[in-house]
């Protein structure tokens, strides 16, 4: 297995703990996004993956891009530990708990949006960090909401799902652009739970090999 990706790719985040969770070994290949550098534009890159971002994977002959595919052939082929609860009405309300946080908060925080925001609307960063804070609280308060029916331990009863798997990584980013978090107390319990993990702590941004030394 392989996978490229970047340290603070919340997406490749996503996978990282997945993999780590499941307990597969893969070789990590580190995508430079940083600006100015874009290695994921390159030519060699954009032959590995056609669309130019991270994460890519790859297991055998198989070739797959996009997180939510990613994770779905992890768990439909490697279901030994897994990620989804049994139920049909279990299963979609875990879809819908990482949906929420993969369709409708990472997207608009993603570095293409805030650099289109800066290059072509004229935002500063104080803008571009005050967009995707908006963002984050509106889609972390929808979710806090939710989860006062499904949490236990985790997002979704005892056990870690998908819907864990997605948030710490967002919660990662909140922080990273500082936004206000004691609206969401469910929200960071939880993140402190799945932490407690090594597959999580594993997984981390700064455990990464392409993460700067601090």
């Amino acid at each position: 297995m392989k996978l490229y990706g970047y340290f603070r790719s919340s997406a490749a985040y996503r996978v990282r703990i997945a993999l780590a969770l499941k307990g597969l070994e893969y070789e990590n290949i580190a995508v430079n996004l940083k600006p100015g550098i874009s290695e994921q534009k390159s030519g060699e890159y954009l032959a590995v993956n056609p669309q130019g971002r991270v994460p890519f994977f790859t297991d055998g002959d198989v070739a797959i891009s996009q997180s939510p595919a990613i994770l779905e052939y992890l768990e439909e082929t490697y279901s030994d530990v897994p990620l989804l609860p049994k139920g049909a009405v279990d299963r979609a309300v875990v879809r819908q708990l990482a949906s929420l946080i993969g369709c409708d908060i990472h997207p608009l925080q993603n570095l293409s949006v805030l650099q289109r925001l800066k290059g072509e609307f004229g935002a500063d960063t104080d803008a571009a960090s005050d967009w995707v804070r908006h963002w984050v609280t509106e889609g972390f308060s929808a979710f806090e909401t939710l989860i006062t029916d499904t949490a236990g331990t985790y997002c979704f009863g005892d056990t870690v799902t998908l819907a864990d798997v997605y948030l710490v990584p967002q919660l990662y980013n909140a922080r990273r652009y500082e936004t206000p978090l004691e609206a969401f107390p469910e929200i960071v319990r939880i993140d402190a739970a799945c932490n407690a993990l090594d597959a999580f702590r594993f997984a981390a941004p700064e455990q990464q090999p392409d993460a700067p030394a601090l």
